[in-house]
């Protein structure tokens, strides 16, 4: 392939959920894309629908996130092509319901692999090609539950919160080389994420779940507005006020309520 001088954005989980919905509204821009998953079949199919629809280049990367070597290959490839990654959105996450000791220790350390040790390792190498180039985003994907420790969520929202954590130092750090880096933390989501976790879908969780479309769209107008952070939907945003100015064991209690645990 040849070498390619538009901005590109890099989806990675943008076989589904909010990784598809970044694809469309990133490729309705106009913008080049990379996509990348393991489901190289809906990937094929996004992609098809997107060149069709909007005339926008789409390039398709079936990649086991999970393994760092992956990773890195994958930037080896991007770079071999001449693929400049102007926008990455570290989209790709796992998540699993369930009390701790009850899962077996794989599943746990699998959410790790994916959600912390490949969001880094994806954040570190294209970052330093963004830092070269003087300019770049960054928008990682974490969630509500990265605020709290959340019951029968143990690993999953601590993987969230290192997100978050790990988002806000390199905003601080990056900013000064022209690389802004932004953290989005939406709540429930209609995005297929309850059934692949086995999580409850409570009537309060049904009451504040939100569509994909505002939450992409809040992530990608934070990015460009160089915010830290952003949360989208005004019940998610109370909720994350709520959690800072109220005691641990209220917030707490208050949330397993809302999850059903």
């Amino acid at each position: 392939m040849k070498t390619n001088e538009n901005a590109w954005v890099l989806i990675t989980g943008a076989s589904s959920g909010f990784g598809e919905e970044f694809a469309r509204q990133y490729a309705a821009q106009g913008k080049s894309l990379v996509l990348v998953a393991r489901r190289l079949d809906k990937l094929e199919a996004l992609s098809k629908e997107l060149r069709e629809r909007f005339g926008t280049e789409v390039i398709t990367e079936q990649v086991d996130l999970s393994s760092i070597p992956a990773v890195i290959d994958l930037h080896k490839r991007l770079v071999q092509q001449g693929i400049a990654v102007d926008a990455l959105i570290n989209n790709a996450g796992h998540g699993l319901q369930g009390p701790f000791l009850d899962h077996a220790i794989d599943q746990s350390l699998a959410m790790i692999d994916l959600d912390i040790a490949s969001l880094t390792t994806m954040t570190r190498l294209f970052a330093q090609d963004m830092r070269i180039r003087r300019r770049g985003h960054i928008l990682q994907v974490a969630s509500l539950l990265s605020y709290q420790g959340v019951k029968n969520f143990a690993v999953y929202s601590a993987t969230k919160a290192y997100v978050l954590r790990f988002s806000e130092a390199l905003h601080q750090e990056l900013k000064g080389d022209g690389v802004v880096v932004t953290a989005l933390c939406p709540g429930m989501s209609d995005t297929g994420f309850a059934q692949s976790a086995n999580q409850t879908l409570t009537p309060a969780l049904k009451m504040v779940m939100m569509p994909p479309q505002p939450v992409v769209r809040a992530g990608i107008r934070a990015l460009q507005a160089g915010r830290m952070s952003v949360v989208p939907g005004f019940g998610n945003k109370a909720l994350a006020v709520l959690i800072w100015a109220t005691p641990r064991r209220f917030h707490q209690r208050l949330m397993a309520n809302v999850m059903g645990v």
